[in-house]
């Protein structure tokens, strides 16, 4: 029997190493998550605002956006895949909705925030959290949302660190697991022993979030396992690379050079989007045609 998405997710978290989680912004990028052997990817809203809208993650990408992206990962992997359901774009009824949606969409799990909408990357300027009672409601609405029969799992998250300190992100994300939320994510610990208080006074699975240049310490998986994460998210270090790579190459391209080093090679470039599979497939139905 095959384990459902969510159900895939579940026995992950339930063994003993750490995750390590590429995070992906399109289809292509989490099939190269995939076919390096990462058993996990993540929906980065960073990297899939940058990829599908090029504009920065602030909110701007509608639900039915994110969706839309999100729908077309899923399609096209089997690893598990977690989505950025952000605040769930409006009150309880409308976060019931996201996880809904995102459930419906072949997501593994949904994480909903507690910043102020609109809500922007949790480690650049502006950001606001809203107040306890509000912060609650949403996890509680998309708890909801699971238990009433929509197979996904709740990652809550936390930005109150930025503007109300450790001990406020924390109480708030102890709630969070009283309600119902199955995995914890506290944003933006700006040291390695924020990042050790978090794990020894919260339960459960938690997630660290790895933004190179960002606000948190960069560690290895081993120190994070070692700390007690049990997910290590990279959101955007796939974006970031091929970002770095296009322009380089555009660099040596304006020189008149064609800069065939830097490139993968044509025919793994086909292999791994998927032409291979695909005339196999082809010669599979060409066989039945009547003579």
């Amino acid at each position: 029997m095959t384990l459902s998405s969510p159900d895939r997710l579940r026995a992950l978290l339930k063994g003993d190493q750490i995750i390590t989680m590429p995070c992906c912004f399109d289809p292509l990028s989490a099939k190269l998550i995939e076919q390096e052997g990462f058993p996990l990817t993540f929906m980065s809203g960073f990297a899939a605002s940058a990829a599908r809208l090029g504009l920065p993650d602030t909110g701007l990408m509608s639900y039915g956006e994110v969706v839309d992206q999100g729908r077309n990962i899923c399609n096209a992997v089997d690893i598990p895949v977690i989505g950025d359901g952000d605040t769930g774009y409006g009150n309880a009824l409308n976060t019931k909705r996201t996880v809904k949606g995102f459930a419906q969409a072949g997501f593994a799990a949904v994480m909903i925030e507690d910043q102020l909408a609109p809500k922007r990357c949790g480690h650049t300027a502006g950001k606001a959290v809203v107040d306890r009672d509000e912060a609650f409601e949403r996890i509680r609405a998309a708890v909801d949302a699971r238990n009433e029969g929509h197979d996904i799992l709740i990652l809550a998250r936390t930005d109150a660190r930025h503007d109300h300190g450790l001990d406020e992100a924390i109480e708030r994300a102890h709630r969070f697991h009283e309600i119902g939320a199955d995995i914890l994510f506290v944003e933006a610990p700006r040291s390695k022993d924020e990042m050790l208080r978090i794990c020894e006074e919260l339960p459960g699975a938690k997630m660290a979030n790895l933004i190179e240049g960002g606000l948190t310490p960069v560690l290895s998986p081993k120190e994070l396992q070692d700390l007690g994460f049990k997910i290590a998210a990279y959101p955007i270090t796939l974006i970031a690379a091929a970002m770095k790579a296009m322009t380089g190459v555009l660099a040596e391209l304006k020189t008149g050079n064609v800069a065939t080093a830097s490139l993968m090679p044509f025919g793994e470039v086909k292999s791994r989007i998927g032409f291979d599979d695909y005339f196999e497939s082809e010669k599979h139905y060409d066989s039945q045609k009547t003579p």
